[in-house]
């Protein structure tokens, strides 16, 4: 009886100041868990900066991103929430990124990489794309118009496909222009690569545009993604399998797109046309905007490299 007694008291005492654990999960975090087949293959040392609606690696030495990668759906093409436009620091990105400062002045747009429209589905992916992260400094002429229509234009193919994957940015090199006291690069050029990778169709295609207003369809701009790998040196959908990889990067099917009459030629009239004089889309050493005018069609005086 002592001995039942002491083996009483002890599991009370072991117990009795406990008390019951509820085993839980902890809550699933999506947006650390990319969907794989948009992002590009990362190189030693990069770290993809997670937000709500894309992901995308910073490059600090030209303070703006290698790539912005997101899958687009038709449904989040049905935008509920307003654009803003409240420009702000990354603050996921350590290093730290522009500000309202480097483009004050400086004659260049804040051109998004992903688009707001494409991110209006959410207030907080509405919100985060207007991170500076998610900005290049962009001749108004080329933000408010070819790359507007481009941006369009991939918002109606993820409507016809069911939904797109999309990788898109800056071209960036040694030697370029900057802007602010941050020195924020402007790019010469800008690319874009789409793929849909769902029935009946697998296909993907890229884009390579001049930093600079232009009024020709959007498909004289269409190259493979293979091209636009050479010109950047990035290893775009590399989750795919190599085979299926091989070929769409390969080849381009301009007729497997549909492709929209209202993008192709909406913004026409807004923006220059081939021949019209320009003005010069580089920066001065002092990071203003060159004041020449310039029918180069790269949108550069002969100064700064046009023509």
């Amino acid at each position: 009886m002592i001995l039942r007694g002491i083996i009483v008291l002890l599991v009370c005492l072991f117990f009795g100041g406990h008390k019951p654990v509820r085993a839980t999960l902890p809550t699933k975090d999506t947006t650390q868990e990319p969907t794989l087949l948009e992002f590009p293959a990362l190189k030693p040392g990069q770290k993809v900066v997670y937000h709500t609606g894309f992901a995308l690696v910073y490059n600090e030495e030209h303070e703006q991103a290698d790539w912005v990668a997101y899958e687009l759906t038709a449904d989040e093409t049905l935008k509920s929430f307003e654009r803003g436009d409240v420009f702000m620091k990354d603050p996921l990105v350590k290093t730290g990124t522009a500000t309202d400062e480097d483009y004050l002045h400086s004659g260049y747009d804040r051109g998004h990489l992903a688009p707001a429209a494409d991110l209006g589905y959410s207030l907080s992916s509405m919100a985060e794309s207007f991170y500076y992260s998610n900005m290049s400094p962009q001749v108004a002429a080329f933000n408010r118009g070819v790359w507007k229509r481009l941006e369009g234009q991939v918002r109606v193919w993820a409507r016809n496909n069911g939904a797109v994957y999309v990788v898109t940015g800056p071209v960036l090199k040694p030697g370029l222009p900057g802007i602010g006291a941050n020195r924020v690069s402007v790019p010469e050029y800008y690319y874009k690569v789409v793929l849909d990778y769902r029935m009946p169709e697998y296909k993907a295609l890229g884009f390579v545009l001049a930093n600079a207003g232009s009024s020709l369809p959007l498909s004289q701009f269409a190259v493979t993604v293979d091209s636009v790998e050479r010109l950047t040196g990035i290893n775009f959908f590399p989750a795919l399998p190599d085979k299926d990889e091989n070929i769409l990067e390969a080849n381009i099917c301009l007729p497997c797109w549909k492709w929209s009459t209202t993008t192709q030629t909406k913004t026409q009239k807004q923006t220059p046309k081939a021949g019209d004089a320009v003005q010069c889309g580089a920066a001065t050493k002092s990071g203003g905007r060159c004041t020449r005018r310039t029918k180069s069609p790269n949108g550069n005086c002969w100064q700064h490299g046009g023509d």
